[in-house]
């Protein structure tokens, strides 16, 4: 699998993961879920964000690599 679509796998696992916590907020909304969003679920569209930015710059190095040795 490319670099390409895994990150492609990883923004679309993203989605789908915002999918299920927006159907799950309508059944567990104390403040343990509030916590549970706060501590593993807000930051990680940024996370995704910068992961895909290094995905990038590691697929840009290994066409490089291949280049090089060909």
């Amino acid at each position: 699998m490319s670099t390409r679509e895994s990150g492609a796998n990883l923004v679309q696992a993203l989605k789908e993961l915002s999918v299920r916590w927006q159907e799950t907020k309508a059944h567990w909304h104390d403040g343990k879920s509030q916590q549970f969003e706060r501590d593993y679920l807000q930051d990680l569209p940024d996370h995704v964000q910068r992961t895909m930015g290094v995905m990038q710059e590691i697929d840009v190095l290994l066409k490089k690599i291949r280049s090089d040795c060909e």
